[in-house]
Formats: structure tokens, C-alpha cells, sequence
């Protein structure tokens, strides 16, 4: 890694994996507070909350606590990794070199995150993009080509990630208010729209809160968001201490994750749908609350969509780093724009989730693992060509996570047996021999 000590005073970000310079390392923990509800609030979080209600039989409350509580664990452990890119300003597919080795990191790792941020830019477009022929239709009476839309939002927010950090931080702040005014209206339609006052009761009064259904939807919420542990020095690079990284992403992220839980799993128990933006669009014919479901919808969108795409850019950097960071933001941006395009991805988006959850739970635990235990959450600049008992962990993990029925929950499962073969096979052969042994 070479040391940048450019001012990156152009309007387009050029930090690929270059290390931040110390004095552009300004944000603070309320920044990444705003920015974490911000993206929190979309379409495709409600997915899981939603799912455990349609499909999980669960009650509203019991999908919301379990997710929650799924979530946030997978929220603590994000929150960690962000050390690296705080305390030296890097991206957090270069600092996982130390971690997994730089073959593991750049051929496995890597491949993996652009892929897990490729499909979530998909799966946000293509409900956003439904929700926003929707609400065109009934609020204006104008029927919009999905595929024409979805390519213009796709290119749009690619263009804005290619701006870069800087980006994220003045749209999530700017439009924040409204995401939050857009949300207390949609959970205010959804509670007194359907029988009058008694919405509320009716949603605690169905489906039931079968334990093992409960962990098993708080693993698949925990496999959705434990991958952010490989991206979550993106952002942090740009903070002003750990603390403030640390704190503004789990505060963020949490109190995010709430509000977007109750919107989707209440509009699955009293309308059947898991898009919340759609349900209440169909609770009122006020036209200024159509319009702000309408902006909030969009923005939402946008919102999560420039941190995937971001994101994405840096993983397929750090596997192809002569493209350099503008080079990798483009190509990102037109695959996603060709995803977009498949519907499919948001219809059988329960199995594209357990399917990633093969590789990105045994990633994720060998990464949280290797931080806490091997190296007690502190980092370093030691890079080794590959570590083989990562590797090793990686594929024992990935073999677990297939064949462990999906009424056990894989994802805890999983997570935990590969932390735990990760630890014992590294203090059977040594630390520094086998380990990180060079290639």
C-alpha cells in the first residue's frame, strides 16, 4: 500500500486503497449516526422482518424482536471492525489482509463482499423501483416502465457512489428529516388504517412466537448484516477516533434496524405485503402523503444504495487493484444497472439470502474471531500472502452451513463452530508458524 498524501480536493473521491490522510478525518460519531438510520430505512431491509411474518407464521412483535435481536449482534460486531479504517484510514477489504491472509482476502473475501453488495443494490432498486411506479401511478396517474426505471435510478445512485464518501455524508444528513417524518407517517397509516384504532391490536393478535421459528429469523437477520464486518472501514476511514466510529455505527444502525423491523413485519400482519411503502400508499388518497411516501421511498433508496454500491467498488478493487477506484465504481455501477433488471432476485430473495449465508457466515466469524481473540482488537500493518487455517476454517464453515437444516438456524450455528475451529486448530499449530505461514 503506498501512502496518499493527496488532498482529494476534486469533487470525485480518489482514495482507493490508499490510507486517508490524518487531516481529512473529520467525522463524527453523530455523522455516522445520521447516515446509519438513514440507510436503515429502505426496502430491502423490511425483507427479513417481513418474511418472518409471511412466511414464519410469526406474530409482528415476535418478527420484530427476533430480527432486532439478530440484528444487533450482527450491529456490535460491524461496529468493531470499523478500528481498522479509523485508526488508519483504510478500506476495510485492504485492512482484512492481516486477518485472512492477502490470497484469502483478495480472491475469497473480496469476491464475496462485491457479490453480497451487488445483490442488495439489486434487491433495493427493484423494490424501490416498485414502489415508485406505484405510488407514480395512484399519486399521478402515470404508469412508468419498471425496466426503463430501474436502469435511470441504478446509473443515478452509480454516479453519486462515484463521488464517493463525502456523497453519502451530505445526502443521508440532508434528507434525514424527511426519512423520519415519511416513516411516522407510514407507521401511523399502517396502525390506524385498517379498522380504524384497533390496527394495533389486531397485529399483536396474530401468528404465534415459536421459539425456534424466532431464532430462526434472528439468524437469518444476523447472515444479512454480519457481513458488513468486511466493509465497515469504508466509512470509518473517515472518522475522527474509533470511539466515534464505533458508536456512531452501532447507535445508528440499531435505532435504524427498529423503525425499518416494525414498518415491515406490521404491513406483512395486516396487509400481506412486506413492502410497507406500497401498503400505505394504498391507506390514503391524501395527495401530500402520497407525495412524502413517494420522497421518502426515493431517498430511501438512494440511501442505501449509494453504501452498496461504495462498498462494492472497494471489494473489486482490492481483487483487481490496477483498475483503480473510478474504474471499479463504474463497472460496479453497470452490473448492478443489468441486476437490477431481475425481479427475481427480490422473489427468491429468502434462498439468495441463505445462499450467500454460506460464505459470508464463515468469513465473517474467522474475521470477528482473528480481531478479538488472535490479535485482542488491535491492528496491525502485517500482511501475509495467506493463512491457511483461515482458509482452512472457510471451507469447514461453508461445509456446516449446507448441511445444517435451516430449522436449526446455520447462521448462529455455523458462526459459532467456525470461531471455534478457527481458535483451536491456531493454538494447536502455533500463532505465528502455521498460521500465517508465507506462500
Amino acid at each position: 500500500m503506498t501512502t496518499n498524501t493527496r488532498t482529494n480536493s476534486s469533487a470525485i473521491e480518489k482514495f482507493g486503497l490508499d490510507a486517508v490522510p490524518a487531516h481529512l478525518k473529520t467525522t463524527s460519531w453523530y455523522n455516522y449516526f445520521f447516515i446509519q438510520i438513514a440507510i436503515s430505512v429502505n426496502a430491502g431491509n423490511v425483507l427479513v422482518p417481513a418474511l418472518a411474518v409471511l412466511e414464519g407464521g410469526l406474530s409482528a412483535p415476535a418478527a420484530v424482536l427476533s430480527t432486532f435481536l439478530g440484528g444487533l449482534l450482527a450491529f456490535f460486531f460491524v461496529s468493531l471492525l470499523s478500528k481498522p479504517g479509523a485508526t488508519d484510514g483504510i478500506p476495510s477489504q485492504y485492512a482484512i489482509r492481516t486477518f485472512l491472509g492477502t490470497k484469502n482476502a483478495r480472491f475469497f473475501a473480496s469476491p464475496v463482499r462485491t457479490l453480497t453488495s451487488l445483490y442488495w443494490f439489486a434487491v433495493q432498486t427493484i423494490g424501490g423501483t416498485y414502489i415508485i411506479v406505484e405510488l407514480f401511478q395512484r399519486a399521478f396517474n402515470i404508469k412508468l416502465p419498471f425496466i426503463a426505471t430501474a436502469s435511470v435510478l441504478s446509473i443515478l445512485i452509480g454516479l453519486l457512489a462515484l463521488v464517493g464518501f463525502h456523497a453519502i455524508k451530505k445526502i443521508t444528513t440532508m434528507f434525514l428529516p424527511l426519512l423520519l417524518i415519511g416513516g411516522i407517517i407510514m407507521l401511523y397509516l399502517l396502525f390506524t388504517g385498517f379498522e380504524g384504532q384497533h390496527s394495533f391490536a389486531i397485529a399483536f393478535g396474530k401468528g404465534q412466537d415459536d421459539p425456534l421459528t424466532m431464532i430462526f429469523y434472528a439468524s437469518l437477520a444476523f447472515v444479512q448484516y454480519v457481513s458488513g464486518v468486511s466493509s465497515a472501514s469504508d466509512l470509518s476511514r473517515y472518522a475522527k477516533s474509533e470511539r466515534h466510529a464505533f458508536w456512531g455505527l452501532l447507535s445508528g444502525n440499531s435505532l435504524g434496524f427498529i423503525m425499518t423491523a416494525m414498518l415491515g413485519a406490521y404491513s406483512a400482519s395486516l396487509a400481506g405485503n412486506w413492502n410497507p411503502f406500497v401498503t400505505t400508499s394504498r391507506l390514503t388518497d391524501s395527495v401530500l402523503l402520497l407525495t412524502i411516501i413517494f420522497l421518502t421511498a426515493v431517498i430511501s433508496l438512494i440511501n442505501i444504495n449509494l453504501s452498496n454500491a461504495y462498498t462494492a467498488g472497494f471489494s473489486l478493487l482490492n481483487t483487481f487493484s490496477f483498475l483503480g477506484r473510478i474504474k471499479s465504481a463504474v463497472i460496479i455501477m453497470l452490473i448492478g444497472t443489468l441486476l437490477s433488471m431481475m425481479p427475481t432476485l427480490v422473489d427468491e430473495a429468502k434462498i439468495f439470502i441463505s445462499s450467500l449465508g454460506a460464505v459470508v457466515i464463515p468469513l465473517s466469524a474467522v474475521i470477528v474471531t482473528d480481531f478479538l481473540l488472535s490479535k485482542h482488537e488491535s491492528y496491525t500493518r502485517q500482511y501475509y500472502p495467506l493463512n491457511r487455517i483461515a482458509l482452512y476454517s472457510l471451507i469447514v464453515g461453508t461445509i456446516l452451513y449446507i448441511v445444517i437444516p435451516n430449522e436449526l438456524s446455520p447462521g448462529f450455528i455455523t458462526f459459532v463452530i467456525t470461531a471455534i475451529f478457527y481458535i483451536i486448530v491456531s493454538k494447536i499449530f502455533g500463532k505465528g508458524k502455521f498460521k500465517n505461514e508465507v506462500i
